[in-house]
């Protein structure tokens, strides 16, 4: 299988793991990144995000040759064979995707590379993007070469971003032209995984379909379940039953206080926004990201009609990350409901295996951070759980009733058994059961 040298632009969740597992595959691989201080730490084998198994392969291809991190974007791309852009596509405040860093890499590219190359687009961008990237490249050139761009949409999970990409159960690549075609499938050929090659827009489009559609079903999902606490039904229940159809499927069954993280919320935003730029009305879209915002705080109301006040209480915060195995806070439902605690007067004791140290970039010192969910709960008023992680599901029903001052505990990721907690006199409040 032959072995291509590949650039990576970008060292976040997209740009990192899609270089590590290149070089892992075989490809001699360089990711750039702006940031000093954050090249020298990966070039020491440090992650700078928080993922499963990540490091140890860092550490394994850094040292065996195959990758290597710099901030000299010139080096880098003047001699690539593909350069892969994996950086941020924030979202902006009218729900729309902010391409300056897909643009500054754009320029950066057309103004070094010194040989025929193929540019892949990985980061989520709207539909369309790709054409304007390639003509954007092609209008800046400085030297005399061949420039193709493609589109190659990751569909990675954060916590298991590593294992989606060696595993994944697809790769989409995008391409209008029959060498670009050949050469995104050789440099995927050392993964072995199924390869569906579309135009670039179907591309582009299929990410975003498939985002909101899981999107869509988690939101569905949570609204059954508001209809479910109010007619006596028990969500887990229906969700079994459901999963047995392979129409739906067993996957994203799972009701809570909605989907969080760096895709869904973003995702959603950027598709309702490009349908409205068009004339059209994404209105199933346009619902779940409605249901989903009005779900994140949805406990936190049910607290407030058996509350009098928070002011002064000492309130158990477990989980801040938007899920279990990242470190991740955007659209996370910790922050909604912190927000609305604080301005309450709430007195916070937060826990999170591996999220405290971002949450202490936005909350310094109006929380305070504990070390295991314990030191939380003892003399607590009431407890909020918002992440499901292994720390706090292996805590058992007894020990809220024994540490707490009141067992009242709110529950947005369905962790117990109803009946359990009542047999141990907590008064436990969860979603659609």
């Amino acid at each position: 299988m032959k072995s291509y040298k590949i650039a990576v632009a970008g060292t976040g969740y997209v740009g990192l793991v899609a270089g590590v597992c290149f070089a892992e595959r075989g490809h001699n691989v360089i990711c750039v990144d702006v940031d000093e201080r954050k090249v020298k730490m990966m070039k020491e084998g440090v992650s700078p995000i928080y993922e499963q198994d990540l490091e140890e392969l860092m550490k394994k291809n850094y040292k065996e040759g195959r990758l290597n991190y710099t901030t000299d974007y010139r080096n880098a791309y003047k001699e690539a064979d593909a350069i892969f852009i994996g950086v941020g596509t924030p979202e902006l405040p009218d729900g729309s995707a902010n391409l300056n860093y897909v643009a500054t890499v754009s320029r950066q590219i057309a103004e070094t590379i010194e040989k025929d190359c193929l540019v892949v687009v990985k980061s989520t961008v709207p539909i369309g993007t790709n054409d304007k990237v390639e003509q954007f490249i092609k209008d800046s050139l400085v030297h005399d070469v061949k420039v193709e761009v493609a589109s190659n949409p990751e569909f990675l999970a954060q916590g298991t971003a590593v294992r989606d990409t060696l595993q994944a159960k697809r790769i989409i690549i995008g391409t209008e032209s029959k060498e670009a075609e050949k050469m995104l499938k050789e440099i995927y050929e050392p993964f072995g995984l199924p390869i569906v090659s579309v135009s670039r827009r179907s591309a582009e489009m299929t990410k975003y379909a498939s985002n909101d559609f899981l999107a869509l079903k988690i939101s569905y999902m949570n609204d059954i379940a508001n209809l479910c606490e109010l007619v006596g039904a028990n969500i887990e229940d229906v969700a079994e039953g459901m999963s047995y159809d392979d129409r739906i499927g067993a996957s994203f069954l799972k009701a809570g206080i909605g989907y969080g993280g760096s895709c869904f919320p973003k995702d959603t935003k950027a598709l309702k926004y490009l349908a409205k730029q068009c004339g059209y009305r994404l209105k199933t879209v346009e619902a779940a990201v409605d249901v989903n915002n009005e779900q994140k705080t949805k406990l936190y109301k049910k607290a407030c009609e058996r509350l009098i006040t928070f002011n002064r209480l000492k309130v158990a915060v477990l989980g801040l990350a938007f899920k279990p195995g990242t470190d991740d806070l955007r659209e996370a439902p910790s922050l909604d409901n912190v927000e609305l605690l604080l301005e309450q007067g709430a007195n916070i004791y937060a826990y999170d295996p591996v999220a405290t140290n971002n949450f202490k970039k936005r909350y310094p010192n109006q929380i305070t951070y504990v070390n295991t969910p314990e030191e939380a709960l003892e003399g607590a008023n009431v407890c909020f759980i918002f992440t499901e992680w292994q720390e706090i599901k292996q805590i058992k029903p007894k020990e809220y009733k024994k540490l707490m001052k009141t067992p009242l505990v709110y529950d947005g990721r369905n962790i117990y058994n109803t009946e359990e907690m009542k047999e141990k006199e907590v008064e436990y409040y969860s979603i659609g059961r």
